[in-house]
């Protein structure tokens, strides 16, 4: 018996049909130039991977998220991508091993086994960019800087930025003196912010009583910019550490405040997304009415070691399918076009050609087809009157 469902894709994984993949196309075009303007270079990494490079440096969720397979000439297991920052940074210290700071940029179809990435997509447009080779507050700003950049030239307004810093939290953890495993499942219960499991587990760990309670302090230290006034006298046991992140933080968020007066931040301390990958700030953008982040990024420092070349990183990235449905430009039937009838395609042939070289859309007439200019999403037509061949609307 033939199946007759064929013509269904696996769930979360998505095509693009006309005219909705050339609205794709044009925001992947205008992208990469504004990309380009800020000192951004395109990389375009491959589909698939040795497993090993992709989950370097990155957190067991990446790990479960990856498509696994092996490759056929030479046993090896192979990857497909479940996010291009691992590929990029691999070219950062492999490939170019340039010195100072490099800026590169990616946009490209990604596949995730499950679909709990940005907009519940298994197969996002990824776009980002990356900025390696800097450690300061500089490269946050500018990296933040054309995230929120790139979401404005998609026609997202009234952003609002979420801001935190998981090396405060990496701190108070040396400082408690705890194993991996209890750091990761005190983590765990941190970003469930739930007090009374917080309080249990920290009776458990005996972390002392000054850090035990640096650490409970992080669930409530979320807010404007007022809190870093609370956060220095509640998170004080952590140290110099934690009083570094503190800074860093707060310059940036001094500076982001300078430049970018329109936008909404909002602190959170306790917020640790990317934990096991990151390294420093994190950041997260949100528009109104979308119930979920609609970009993210942070610091992940030293990734590029895995590849013989650890540098200071920082980067951002949203799915460009995200940001056209947040921004959705009209959706048009095809028109803009010039229809020219298969009777004439011969003798207009130097005509067609030119108006082709101007930039025109022409759709030449096949003998014996159905349906005619307006069939085939035509809005004129090209007819020969005295001599002349001369465009005329439908």
């Amino acid at each position: 018996m033939i199946p007759t469902d064929r013509w269904l894709l696996p769930e979360g994984v998505e095509e693009a049909l006309p005219p909705h993949s050339e609205r794709l196309e044009r925001a992947r075009r205008r992208l990469l130039d504004l990309f380009h303007t800020w000192g951004y270079e395109l990389v375009i990494p491959p589909f698939i991977e040795y497993l090993e490079s992709l989950l370097v440096g990155t957190s067991r969720d990446l790990d479960v998220q990856t498509f696994k397979l092996v490759d056929q000439l030479n046993g090896r297991q192979l990857g497909v991508r479940a996010d291009m920052t691992p590929q990029v940074a691999r070219i950062d210290a492999h490939v170019l091993n340039r010195p100072g700071p490099t800026r590169l940029c990616y946009l490209g179809t990604v596949l995730r086994a499950r679909g709990d990435g940005i907009g519940g997509s298994r197969s996002p447009l990824q776009v980002g960019a990356e900025l390696y080779g800097h450690a300061g507050v500089d490269s946050d700003l500018e990296v933040i800087r054309l995230m929120l950049e790139t979401l404005r030239f998609m026609g997202v307004e009234d952003l609002h930025l979420d801001l935190g810093h998981v090396g405060i939290y990496r701190a108070l953890a040396r400082r408690a003196s705890l194993g991996e495993d209890d750091e990761y499942a005190l983590f765990d219960v941190l970003q469930r912010k739930s007090v009374p499991e917080l309080e249990a587990m920290l009776s458990l760990l005996d972390c002392g009583r000054e850090i035990s309670a640096a650490l409970e302090a992080l669930v409530s230290l979320h807010g404007g910019a007022e809190i870093f006034v609370w956060a220095r006298k509640a998170l004080a046991a952590g140290g110099s550490a934690v009083a570094a992140c503190l800074d860093h933080l707060e310059a940036l968020a001094e500076r982001l405040a300078r430049h970018e007066p329109a936008v909404t931040l909002h602190f959170d301390l306790g917020e640790l997304r990317g934990y096991r990958y990151h390294t420093g700030v994190v950041f997260a953008a949100y528009a109104p009415g979308v119930g979920r982040e609609i970009a993210r990024g942070g610091r992940y420092d030293d990734i590029g070691a895995a590849f013989g070349r650890a540098r200071p990183a920082t980067g951002f990235s949203t799915d460009l399918r995200v940001l056209c449905e947040l921004a959705p430009e009209p959706e048009t039937s095809g028109g803009g076009a010039i229809y020219v009838g298969p009777e004439d395609v011969d003798a207009a042939e130097e005509r067609i050609q030119a108006l082709r070289a101007r930039g025109e859309r022409v759709v030449c007439g096949l003998s014996g087809q159905e349906g005619g200019a307006q069939a085939l999403g035509c809005d004129r037509v090209l007819v020969r009157v005295d001599g002349n061949w001369i465009v005329k609307e439908v």
